[in-house]
């Protein structure tokens, strides 16, 4: 369960297309593990095995996101995983051609966000535009001189 103002972003055709060549290679292999004849013990053992490791790996494909928390963004992509607080995030840009979006970052670096992605179309620039107003929203730092 994620606090009240967190937003949750994740893309669509990446989980769509990812779980569905999960499941189709999950159950080929499976069965062409168990049903072709000839097979030895270990290669059925190694048919199914790479089918449940290809699932898992589009598992991973798909279950990209990013929360944006009320103190922080949590953004998880394909291998990796990164917190940062809202103050390090300068903008959003999601320049032509690029594939995802990216948060750019106060000390100069950019990070991809695999949440927000071009195939989604005009889900995915809607997404980046609210993920940029999230940004001027709670990106600045709070002033403390009172």
């Amino acid at each position: 369960m994620h606090p009240a103002g967190t937003v949750v972003f994740r893309p669509r055709m990446v989980r769509v297309v990812g779980y569905g060549i999960a499941a189709v290679m999950l159950v080929g292999l499976v069965a062409g593990g168990i049903l072709i004849p000839g097979f030895s013990p270990l290669d059925r053992a190694g048919m199914i095995m790479f089918g449940v490791l290809a699932a898992l790996f589009c598992h991973l494909q798909a279950s990209v996101r990013l929360v944006a928390g009320p103190e922080t963004l949590e953004v998880r992509n394909l291998f990796r995983s990164r917190t940062i607080t809202w103050p390090e995030v300068v903008g959003v840009s999601f320049p032509m051609g690029d594939p995802w979006a990216h948060l750019d970052l106060a000390d100069g670096t950019t990070l991809a966000t695999w949440a927000i992605q071009r195939a989604d179309g005009k889900r995915g620039i809607a997404d980046a535009h609210r993920l940029a107003a999230l940004v001027r929203e709670r990106g600045e730092a709070a002033d403390n001189d009172a």
